[in-house]
């Protein structure tokens, strides 16, 4: 049986992105199938889900979201998850003014967060093998309206996440500042969504580790995958 955990990004834009479809990611691993967040235009391939999980549960695309997942036979919510050997724990993460959370998905000593939208860094990420972040904001913050949380933006992002020591850093819920600043020349390690009607960049040959993902223009490759033991 196949033992790698592969981690696909199906979409790596905010809901009203001009360019990409909504961030989220497909889990599969020893036969089991899990989406994380995504939304319409990055829908999982056809087939069963064990589980479709979100950050926030009050998501302006739930509705849609809810429909799209009933297609697939599961329900959307935010929780913990058991497959097989992997482990998905549902982590808080401050971001509005309500509930919002990140995931932390660990197998036979792999480390793996996925938290699309934050506003302060997460300490329970600390340590992480690989880490799917924030990256709508580029230099500075977006608030939220009302001045409740919002966006980090993807220079703070990038320092908190040596600090805390994660090693490898994919950007995958990129703004308008963000597309910009990418658009001017900057290089930030961007995640590519699989092919798609919205996706414009083309995949690098990857990964590079943390120390790299501000040396390179173009993006890494759809499906990061990592062994899980053996």
């Amino acid at each position: 049986m196949n033992r790698w955990l592969r981690l696909t990004l199906l979409g790596v834009g905010p809901m009203n992105s001009p360019r990409f479809a909504p961030a989220g990611l497909l889990l599969r691993y020893a036969g089991y199938r899990a989406a994380f967040d995504a939304g319409p235009g990055s829908e999982p391939p056809p087939g069963r889900l064990d589980a479709w999980l979100v950050t926030d549960e009050q998501w302006e695309l739930r509705s849609r979201l809810r429909r799209l997942a009933a297609t697939h036979g599961v329900q959307v919510r935010a929780g913990d998850l058991e497959l097989g050997a992997v482990t998905v724990r549902c982590r808080p993460v401050a971001h509005t003014s309500h509930p919002a959370h990140g995931y932390r998905i660990e197998a036979q000593g792999l480390a793996v967060v996925w938290a699309p939208e934050f506003w302060e860094f997460p300490d329970w990420a600390a340590g992480a093998h690989l880490m799917f972040a924030e990256a709508a904001a580029w230099n500075r913050p977006i608030r939220c309206h009302g001045g409740v949380g919002g966006h980090a933006s993807v220079r703070t992002v990038g320092e908190q996440a040596a600090r805390h020591e994660v090693r490898r850093l994919v950007y995958a819920h990129i703004g308008r500042p963000t597309l910009r600043a990418i658009d001017a020349g900057a290089k930030p390690e961007v995640g590519v969504q699989r092919r798609g009607p919205r996706s414009r960049d083309r995949p690098c040959p990857g990964p590079l580790p943390f120390h790299q993902a501000h040396q390179r223009s173009c993006a890494v490759v759809v499906t990061v995958e990592a062994q899980a033991g053996a």
